[in-house]
C-alpha cells in the first residue's frame, strides 16, 4: 500500500497493520526463533527445514517497522515452534514473485495488491487487523478540498487539479479514480497528480499546490493528532465505502496442518505483544487479528474489474 502509517486513532484497529503493511523502497531482514509446543510434539512440520519466511514492503520507516515486524515473528515463531525469518522487502511485485515461486510463506498485501496476489501467486488471505469488538476494521478514501472552495462534488474537479498518493494505492489512487468514473468523469479531465505518498498527498492541500487531495481516514488520523493538518480549515467532498484492512496471507501450497497452525496462531497472537506493538509505532493497542478470506475482499476484485486494473497497477 504505498500508503502513510495507518494508525490507530481510526477505529481502534491499526497497530499490527502497521507492524506488517506495504509501501516503500528499502529493504532488510532478520530472524527469530521459538520451541513452540506444537512443534515440539511433532505436530507441525516446519517449512524448509524448519524455517518459516514471512514478508511486508517497507510502508513505513524501517527504523520503526523492522522490530515491530521482528516481533510478530518472534510471537509467531514461539506459538509454531520455527525459526521465522522476517523480510522487508523492496516492493509489491517482488512479495509476489518469491510467494510464487515458494520462497515466501507468509506475506501482508495491501487490499488491493491481495486481488493480483491471489490471481499471480494464489496466495490465501486468512487474517486481518480487528478491532476493539473484535470485528475488521476498516478505513475509507476521501478526496478534500479547502473550506473556502467553490468545489462541492466530484463532477465539479473538472479542470481542476487532484492530488493523488501513489500509483496502485488502494485508497489514494484506485478508489479515488473510481469516483471520478462514477461521477462522469476520466483522468484527463482534469490535471492529476501522484503525490508519492498519503503524507505527500495531504501537503500539496495544505500548501495550496493543488485544487483538491486525496486524504484517506487513517493519515487524516495522524496528521490530526500530529498537529500537522487542520480539518476545520478544509472540507471533504467524497469518500468511499469501508475498505477492509490489509489481509495476511499464506502461500497455498504449504500443507494444511501447517497453514491451520500458523492461522490459530496469528489469530491468537497475545495480548501482551500487541501492546508492544503499540509502543514501537506510537499507536493505541488494538484487538486480536480476526479471520478473513477471499470473500472478504471481493468488493476490491470488483473494483479492479470495473477500472480495468492489472497486476502493474498494484504498484
Amino acid at each position: 500500500m504505498k500508503l502513510a502509517r495507518r494508525t490507530a486513532s481510526l477505529t481502534g484497529s491499526a497497530v499490527l497493520l502497521v507492524a506488517l503493511a506495504a509501501c516503500g523502497s528499502s529493504s532488510g531482514s532478520s530472524h527469530s526463533s521459538g520451541t513452540g509446543t506444537a512443534a515440539a510434539a511433532g505436530k507441525v512440520s516446519c517449512p524448509k527445514g524448519g524455517t518459516m519466511r514471512m514478508a511486508t514492503e517497507p510502508f513505513e520507516d524501517p527504523a520503526k517497522l523492522t522490530p515491530a515486524f521482528q516481533l510478530v515473528g518472534k510471537s509467531l515463531g514461539k506459538a509454531l515452534g520455527c525459526k521465522v525469518q522476517t523480510s522487508i522487502v523492496s516492493d509489491y511485485s517482488a512479495e509476489v514473485v518469491a510467494m510464487r515461486n515458494n520462497k515466501l510463506d507468509v506475506a501482508e498485501f495491501g487490499p488491493l495488491g491481495f486481488v493480483f496476489a491471489s490471481q499471480q501467486a494464489n496466495a490465501q488471505a486468512v487474517a486481518s487487523f480487528g478491532d476493539s469488538t473484535g470485528k475488521l476494521s476498516t478505513y475509507k478514501a476521501g478526496i478534500w478540498v479547502p473550506r473556502n472552495s467553490s468545489i462541492t462534488t466530484v463532477a465539479q474537479l473538472k479542470g481542476k487539479s487532484l492530488a493523488l498518493s501513489s500509483v496502485g494505492s488502494t485508497s489514494g489512487d484506485a478508489f479515488p479514480r473510481f469516483a471520478l468514473r462514477s461521477a462522469g468523469l476520466k483522468d484527463s479531465d482534469l490535471k492529476l497528480t501522484y503525490a508519492g505518498g498519503h503524507p505527500q498527498s495531504l501537503l500539496a492541500l495544505k500548501n495550496g499546490k493543488v485544487d483538491a487531495a486525496e486524504i484517506n481516514t487513517q493519515q487524516l488520523a495522524t496528521a490530526t493528532a500530529a498537529k500537522q493538518f487542520d480539518p476545520s480549515k478544509f472540507r471533504q467532498i467524497w469518500t468511499s465505502a469501508p475498505i477492509p484492512n490489509d489481509p495476511i496471507t499464506l502461500r497455498s501450497s504449504l500443507s494444511p496442518a501447517f497453514k491451520a497452525a500458523v492461522t490459530k496462531a496469528l489469530l491468537n497472537l497475545p495480548p501482551s505483544d500487541i501492546a508492544k506493538l503499540g509502543a514501537l509505532l506510537d499507536v493505541e493497542p488494538a484487538g486480536p487479528l480476526v479471520t478473513v478470506s477471499k470473500t472478504t475482499y471481493q468488493p476490491l476484485f470488483s473494483l479492479a474489474r470495473t477500472l480495468g486494473l492489472t497486476a502493474k497497477d498494484a504498484g
